[in-house]
């Protein structure tokens, strides 16, 4: 449950504690996933170290965006602050549904574009999961560039939401992280 905004006793509402959580837990997930993906490309002496992390923890970023979406679904977010203009909310808004398609899309994409190339994608150990596309060399090409252009994606609006949050932080200091905040923050209830 979201405590409620007071503008006038200066407090913020804020996520759910397990939407918090989820967050915080999430987002390096994310950024190593960026950092091996960059990794995969330059460096080919690394690769079959990166791709042996690549796999399984795009499968656990697939587990936890459909932890996350579910949990969103079923709680909802405090309101904007008092702070964000009209075209801020909406493009909020429309950022954080960017967010969850790509966290969904581009860790099945991935599973596609194996399945496609009969790749095994090894969980741990003897699991595997099940291939969920046709083998198809050209399928698999369109995969491997959609693989690609979401990764790109995925970075430049991963970005854009940091330095939102970094703008509201140390530019408007209108505390728009405590919303998100699993440290203690002045003036926040539990």
């Amino acid at each position: 449950m979201t405590v409620a905004t007071s503008e006038n006793s200066g407090t913020t509402a804020h996520f759910t504690l397990l939407s918090r959580i989820l967050h915080w837990t999430m987002a390096p997930m994310v950024i190593v996933q960026l950092l091996i993906g960059v990794t995969m490309i330059a460096s080919l002496s690394y690769y079959p170290l990166m791709l042996a992390i690549h796999r399984p923890l795009g499968l656990a970023i697939l587990v936890f965006a459909l932890v996350r979406l579910a949990n969103r679904l079923s709680h909802h977010p405090p309101p904007f602050l008092a702070t964000m203009s009209r075209l801020e909310r909406r493009i909020a808004t429309w950022s954080e549904y960017a967010l969850y398609a790509l966290l969904l899309a581009q860790p099945v994409v991935g599973w596609a574009m194996l399945s496609a190339a009969r790749f095994p994608i090894v969980v741990v150990g003897p699991i595997r999961l099940p291939g969920i596309a046709p083998h198809n060399i050209d399928l698999y090409g369109l995969l491997r560039e959609c693989h690609g252009v979401f990764a790109f994606l995925l970075f430049a609006t991963f970005t854009a939401h940091m330095c939102a949050v970094l703008f509201h932080t140390l530019v408007l200091r209108d505390k728009l992280i405590d919303r998100m905040a699993l440290w203690p923050t002045k003036g926040r209830r539990r």
